[in-house]
């Protein structure tokens, strides 16, 4: 493992305009260089929409989103991250990509799906979790509401070491609850002996609801290692410690006590 580079991108969206969504996060992240992760939002090319079926683009080696994502992830040498709202068979899902730069990529969709806001309506809930490689870092994807359940974000010893060292979630975490969205990274990253990344949007969506970021990246130990301005666009590059999860992870061996949990 090496020292990996995070760059997360906290920002608002416009509201169900993948056109305008690409060209602005383009615009942000124009400037950035020496990066190994490039993380966006939840659904970051039309905000948390509930009309997949005007919105959502089809699921294909042709989508125009997964396209400018290799464009990007070719341009900076990093893995870009970040879920769209897709259409996969006439299946509409709140999907995770993961986009390498040669152009592979991998995808999971978002297994708990927000029935306060109705996503549960409109969207297929996902059925298996996704973890990658990149760098020596074995990293879990998340998406915003699957943050809430700790069985399914646990952290796995099955193959005698953990599943994986970096945990993302990308969100459209309401400000109403942003005291969760704090609390519940931290603990994620301390039960998992994890470093926890967050990365949220700001600003009012197309419902009328407001967020206010708080984006930020944890330690193992539940320490702030970087946090976003709050309300505020920010693209932030963070660079996390593998020695610093070695040691943690050699020191206080409590992942090798877990319960073993089984997923129906």
């Amino acid at each position: 493992m090496i020292d990996l580079k995070i760059t997360s991108v906290q920002s608002p969206l416009h509201w169900e305009d993948p056109v305008a969504n690409r060209g602005h996060f383009s615009s942000l992240l124009a400037e950035i260089d020496e990066t190994h992760v490039i993380v966006l939002p939840e659904m970051f090319t039309t905000g948390f929409t509930m009309k997949p079926e005007e919105h959502a683009e089809a699921f294909c080696s042709e989508m125009q989103t997964l396209g400018w994502m290799r464009k990007l992830a070719s341009e900076k040498d990093a893995c870009v991250t970040g879920s769209v709202a897709v259409n996969d068979s006439g299946n509409f899902h709140n999907r995770i990509l993961w986009v390498r730069p040669d152009g592979t990529f991998s995808h999971a969709d978002k297994r708990h799906l927000f029935t306060l806001g109705k996503e549960d309506r409109h969207y297929s809930p996902g059925k298996s979790r996704l973890t990658v490689e990149h760098e020596g870092w074995n990293i879990n994807l998340m998406c915003c509401y699957d943050l809430r359940f700790p069985a399914w974000c646990r952290n796995s010893m099955e193959s005698g070491s953990p599943e994986y060292d970096l945990q993302i979630f990308m969100a459209n975490w309401p400000d109403k609850r942003i005291e969760h969205w704090d609390i519940l990274l931290k603990a994620r990253a301390v039960e998992n002996q994890s470093y926890v990344c967050g990365v949220n949007i700001v600003g009012d969506d197309g419902n009328g609801v407001a967020h206010s970021g708080h984006s930020g990246i944890y330690s193992g130990m539940g320490e702030t290692v970087s946090l976003h301005a709050h309300n505020q666009i920010e693209v932030l590059t963070t660079e996390i410690l593998a020695r610093d999860l070695e040691f943690l992870r050699r020191s206080l061996s409590f992942l090798k006590d877990s319960d073993k949990i089984v997923l129906g």
